[in-house]
């Protein structure tokens, strides 16, 4: 398993940066796929050099969107989907909140109107 540090600061300009690119985004989505990909095996489905490939992982490493287990003399890949989930939970997931309270809200006052007419 691959431990993360819980006290590791996300940069978000470096996460933002990291998924713009749809290369990059291809590898997280083969790394969420299946994880703990050799770099041989992560070139494989690419329509890029191994150098290319390279480059896209040491950035996505730098996001923290990757993370690294060396075994033996391979290094394995993993998808870190927590800067991800960050990233989501600022952005999206407090807008939905409030439109899930207002649904919420909108609910107990029509229960009220409805329990006020019986």
């Amino acid at each position: 398993m691959v431990a993360y540090n819980a006290h590791m600061t996300i940069d978000d300009d470096k996460v933002y940066k990291a998924l713009a690119d749809s290369s990059r985004r291809q590898l997280l989505d083969r790394l969420h796929q299946q994880g703990g990909l050799t770099l041989s095996e992560l070139c494989e489905q690419q329509d890029m050099t191994r150098q290319a490939v390279s480059k896209h992982l040491a950035l996505l490493e730098a996001a923290n969107l990757v993370a690294t287990v060396k075994r033996g003399r391979e290094k394995l890949h993993y998808l870190n989907a927590v800067p991800i989930n960050d990233i989501y939970m600022r952005w999206i997931g407090k807008f939905e909140q409030k439109q899930v309270q207002a649904l919420f809200n909108l609910k107990q006052a029509l229960k009220e109107d409805h329990h006020d007419e019986t």
